[in-house]
């Protein structure tokens, strides 16, 4: 009521509720929302009845609520938590509870034990506004936690994020049917999630599922299950339809398929609510079977993404045609290194196609624009095509949750705002050096002409930053070339030194090893000399009587060696006599200098006067070749 008549003029409680629901039911949000139109004419005003001021209500304009949507102003926040910093990015139109659900989701931290400090202007609740807060475009803030012990938590931080990785099989047993589902989900599960998968196969709403097994610590449907307390590996509930009470008759199968008219005020409040519980037509009613219903393009719970997006490339050339845009087959993080970490003249901007069964869009975007020739040609020219199917909340849960590790949170928050009947969505989204920037969200309500201008647009953006990284990429690479041709130069340099000094060693090695053989061969030579020296008998006197030969020899260097033999000396006595000065027999020849012979030549037995040495003589030495 104050929106309606004190604040915004609108008489309508229609728009009016239209204009929350627009705004997320946020009252401050919706109160400025109608101030991008003029107000209505006094005039019409006046005249018109109280539904005239449609006119001047924003959010039903498309093109004037695309305007101010398009360009939302965006706020950084880095969270300190103990040893770990998380940066995020949002939009002012968030809240401070919106921060703290997502703090959630990365630091395993329950948002109801978390105390978000370091706002400028004190401590705030978590329904404040972003925008009322007036905060810079970056912003550093710290959570505490004083209930959780901080030894505790670093452990149980560990083990959480451990558990986020594991499987967790669950043991559910349907007590109506008798029947056991033993099902495999991984451990960033929500328990809502799960609780929606159990609808999906039991046909139990989860507003009227009643469970037991659950530990008391899962208190929340937003928990993971790896947070929750549940059992690893293996987990044993049961589930059943909660009882009506007296006063309230569910509607036969019978009489809703035969005759489907709405009951009551209550049963239309739960047909709107279904959607929020991602029940569909068919399980309100209890109508539709398998036969009467289209084969969903995606599956749900697929372990493998390449396997879902097989089943969607198909589903999708069976319904529209073998002309259609070739989808990437794969995750959305190889995808994401397709498309933006190769090279930079080999990179392409990403498209990512969100499709929606449910959406009355969704048939004509597919066989009229996506099918076309030349968007298909366009696409495959100069982007990778990725897709995924959102029909059911479990593939958007697990979409958004891709979509937040790999492009952050605005680009989850932007893909939460968006309703139903605005699907499909086209996502263009371009690699930069630090981040992935989401240039346009194209919806379905487009045409053929509208989709390729803007599919132009965004490339002309990209071919701009492209030209930007092939320049740096080209400088780059030739700096590196010069940094390989200078380590290569230092390399063969540094080879090069140590060949030389190699070569230097084994030289000086040689040298050493050479110096040692003559200092052997010369103690040899002087043990050998001191032995002959000893054995020599002693030399005769010049008074003995008997015959004795006088002999003189010449030295190479030009001494004279003298010395006194008994004429009845064998020539050895002469040899050794010589070797013993250093001059061994076999390096040299003893000669006499007329007639010129070789005494070495003769036998070493006979004596000096049968060599005629007798009874003096001049010898010399000479080297022998």
């Amino acid at each position: 009521v104050v929106l309606r008549l004190a604040c915004t003029g609108i008489d309508n409680i229609a728009e009016a509720i239209t204009l929350l629901e627009l705004n997320n039911w946020d009252l401050v949000a919706a109160i400025n929302g109608t101030e991008f139109l003029p107000p209505a004419s006094s005039s019409s005003s006046s005249s018109s009845p109280p539904s005239s001021s449609t006119s001047a209500f924003c959010p039903i304009n498309p093109t004037s609520r695309h305007i101010v949507e398009r360009q939302p102003r965006m706020l950084n926040f880095r969270v300190e938590y103990r040893q770990r910093s998380v940066e995020l990015v949002l939009e002012e139109g968030s809240t401070v509870g919106e921060i703290k659900q997502i703090l959630e989701t990365e630091l395993g931290v329950p948002a109801s034990k978390m105390q978000l400090k370091g706002w400028k202007s004190g401590d705030v609740s978590d329904s404040t506004l972003l925008r009322s807060l007036h905060l810079p475009k970056n912003n550093s803030l710290y959570v505490l936690t004083p209930d959780i012990a901080a030894t505790a938590s670093t452990s149980k931080n560990s083990g959480l994020q451990e558990s986020l990785n594991q499987n967790f099989m669950l043991i559910i047993s349907h007590r109506e049917a008798q029947r056991d589902y033993n099902l495999n989900f991984p451990g960033s599960r929500t328990i809502q999630e799960v609780k929606r998968n159990i609808s999906d196969l039991t046909n139990i709403p989860v507003r009227h599922q009643q469970w037991e097994g659950w530990p008391a610590s899962a208190s929340d449907d937003s928990m993971t299950l790896a947070a929750s307390g549940i059992s690893h590996p293996c987990h044993s509930l049961s589930v059943c339809r909660r009882s009506a009470p007296a006063n309230a008759q569910e509607p036969t199968e019978e009489v809703y398929t035969h005759n489907v008219h709405m009951i009551s005020d209550s049963e239309g409040d739960d047909f709107e609510d279904a959607s929020e519980f991602g029940v569909d037509d068919s399980e309100m009613f209890g109508m539709g079977t398998s036969s009467c219903r289209k084969s969903p393009m995606m599956p749900e719970n697929s372990e493998n993404e390449a396997d879902a997006l097989l089943h969607f490339t198909a589903e999708f050339s069976s319904r529209y045609g073998e002309t259609h845009p070739m989808f990437f087959i794969g995750s959305l993080e190889a995808a994401s290194q397709e498309a933006f970490y190769g090279k930079a003249r080999d990179r392409k901007l990403l498209a990512i196609y969100l499709h929606n069964d449910d959406s009355v869009l969704s048939n004509v975007f597919c066989s009229q624009m996506m099918c076309a020739d030349s968007i298909v040609s366009y696409l495959s020219q100069n982007f990778i095509t990725w897709a995924w199917d959102v029909t059911k909340e479990t593939n958007k849960a697990r979409l958004l949750t891709m979509c937040t590790r790999h492009f952050g949170s605005a680009v989850t928050q932007t893909i939460r705002t968006y309703k139903t009947d605005q699907f499909p969505l086209l996502l263009i989204v371009m690699g930069k050096r630090t981040s992935n920037e989401v240039l346009n969200v194209i919806q379905g309500n487009t045409t053929v002409d509208e989709l390729m201008m803007r599919l132009m647009g965004a490339m002309e953006i990209f071919t701009a930053q492209q030209q930007e990284d092939i320049k740096d990429e080209d400088e780059r690479e030739a700096r590196e070339m010069v940094k390989r041709e200078q380590d290569e130069a230092y390399r063969l340099s540094l080879e090069a030194d140590r060949k030389k000094r190699e070569a230097q060693e084994r030289e000086e090695a040689e040298q050493v090893r050479l110096e040692q053989m003559r200092k052997e061969q010369e103690e040899e030579k002087e043990a050998i000399r001191l032995s002959l020296e000893q054995a020599l008998p002693p030399e005769p006197a010049e008074e003995s009587g008997e015959q004795i030969s006088k002999l003189r020899i010449r030295t190479p260097s030009g001494e004279f060696l003298e010395r006194r033999f008994l004429g009845s000396c064998k020539l050895q006595v002469l040899f050794d006599f010589v070797a013993s000065k250093g001059y061994p027999f076999e390096e040299f020849k003893l000669l006499t200098t007329f007639p010129r012979r070789n005494i070495t030549q003769l036998d070493p037995g006979s004596t000096l006067l049968e060599a005629k040495l007798f009874p003096q003589e001049t010898l010399f030495l000479e080297a022998k070749e």
